[in-house]
């Protein structure tokens, strides 16, 4: 009994699997075909073009880093490792 429902359950499990991987492919059948296909996700007309960029940005140039002094820390007492409750 126990191992026909874990079939049922199983075949329940595969059947809504497939039943996802159908809805994928139709709701993004050109991107999944082309991508397969060696094209990419975007056909070669319609992909986005790189080239010079419209104007040149320059960037500010910070001053020169300065050295902060780092505080010095005072020699801590040492604790004991047993605590005095105890």
């Amino acid at each position: 009994m126990v191992q026909v429902a874990a079939a049922l359950l199983f075949a329940l499990a595969a059947g809504l699997g497939v039943t996802m991987i159908l809805v994928m492919l139709r709701n993004n059948e050109d991107a999944i075909l082309s991508a397969l296909l060696g094209e990419g996700a975007f056909p070669a007309d319609a992909a986005p073009q790189s080239g010079p960029a419209p104007q040149k940005v320059t960037l500010r140039r910070s001053p020169a880093r300065r050295e902060a002094p780092r505080p010095i820390r005072a020699a801590a007492r040492m604790q004991p490792a047993i605590s005095r409750a105890a």
